[in-house]
């Protein structure tokens, strides 16, 4: 239970409405952390999805998975948020064999002068309000996993003191000085693009190459749509077991669902299907009984915009469909990156997608750049 004394370091957030559920996490995970107590690690893990989906891109994380799990190898995850993240490392660890506790820290949420009193813990009386000694999350996972969600945020000073931890294995409380040996497996994530804060310089080289001894790159769901079927099977599944109701969708709206561009990702589908499931308890969906953030991509404008790129009428000999739309795609992605100068990050925005997947088709169509 929060009291009023845990609010003393009063901060202000902006929530924008409706309520996104991972922005809302974000507050409670901070304020969580002002108060000096840890958030019971059953909680995230009861709202878990289960990796499902048997698109190839799934089935590669998953071999990647089995490789690295058994190993003590520090792995890096990245990808866009709301991607699964969390999810894949929860396997990691549960596949590795280890028998301790698997603690998620979101470096992200935790103000900077907190973070290091979270991870490394803190002696009594090592600073104001300091009236114990608590165990930090390094501790409290010795003898299994600790997930660095949001590594990228990490403020400079925190991560020289990371880097020192992975190569001497120890840590010390803040206001002490007695090294604690620990015996962690360490697994990092981030939606950042790493390399590019490399040479922003906020974010140390060496760290990356200690954090990135095995990466693993998850893909956007909108490069994925085989996975949406099975993980909405799957998210009406939770749904039913947690809440006692479910829901249907007609064939149209299945079919929209899978040709959205989903923007959040697999949080945002959890998200739908949680609302609709309180909207429509154990109803029939269709199509016009989805949200207005996902009706947009149907309006008439957003079809004449791309009138342009369409054939009029068939050639004489057929059409090579997947080939045509490569081309389209690649007459596309060359002029993003012309109109914004070559900047891939700008060319990425302009076209609505990710800069690591924009660099992987740049290499994939061998576009000069």
């Amino acid at each position: 239970m929060l009291h009023a004394e845990h609010f003393r370091w009063a901060r202000f957030h902006e929530l924008h409405y409706p309520v996104r559920f991972d922005e809302l996490g974000h507050v409670l995970d901070e304020i969580w952390a002002s108060t000096g107590q840890h958030r019971n690690e059953s909680e995230g893990k009861s709202n878990a999805c289960r990796m499902v989906g048997d698109s190839p891109e799934s089935l590669l994380i998953r071999s990647l998975i089995d490789r690295v799990a058994p190993s003590q190898a520090t792995v890096l995850i990245t990808g866009e948020s709301g991607t699964g993240k969390e999810v894949i490392a929860r396997r990691i660890h549960e596949q590795s064999g280890r028998g301790g506790e698997f603690v998620a820290v979101n470096c992200g949420a935790i103000p900077e002068n907190l973070l290091e009193s979270e991870l490394f813990g803190h002696e009594r009386g090592a600073f104001t309000g300091a009236a114990s000694a608590r165990a930090g999350r390094f501790e409290l996972a010795n003898g299994g996993t600790l997930f660095l969600d949001e590594i990228g945020d990490m403020p400079q000073t925190m991560q020289v003191k990371l880097l020192r931890v992975l190569q001497e294995r120890v840590i010390e409380r803040l206001g002490g000085s007695k090294s604690i040996p620990i015996d962690v497996r360490l697994i990092a994530a981030t939606h950042r693009d790493l390399p590019q804060r490399i040479e922003e310089g906020s974010f140390r080289e060496d760290l990356y190459y200690r954090l990135s001894v095995f990466p693993i790159e998850i893909q956007p769901l909108r490069e994925r749509p085989a996975d949406i079927a099975p993980l909405v099977d799957e998210l009406i599944d939770r749904v039913r077991r947690s809440n006692g109701v479910g829901i249907l969708f007609t064939d149209a709206a299945m079919d929209f669902l899978c040709g959205y561009s989903w923007p959040g990702n697999v949080r945002e589908l959890a998200n739908l299907i949680e609302r609709l499931a309180v909207v429509h308890p154990n109803g029939l969906i269709d199509e016009s009984d989805l949200p207005w953030p996902l009706k947009p991509q149907r309006d008439t404008e957003v079809l004449e915009s791309a009138a342009p790129v369409l054939v009029a009428d068939l050639p004489d000999g057929g059409l090579d469909l997947k080939k045509y739309l490569s081309t389209v795609e690649q007459g596309a992605i060359e002029t993003a990156l012309r109109e914004n100068e070559g900047v891939v990050q700008k060319a990425a925005n302009s076209l609505g997608m990710g800069r690591t997947t924009l660099v992987e088709k740049i290499r994939r169509y061998a576009i000069a750049n």
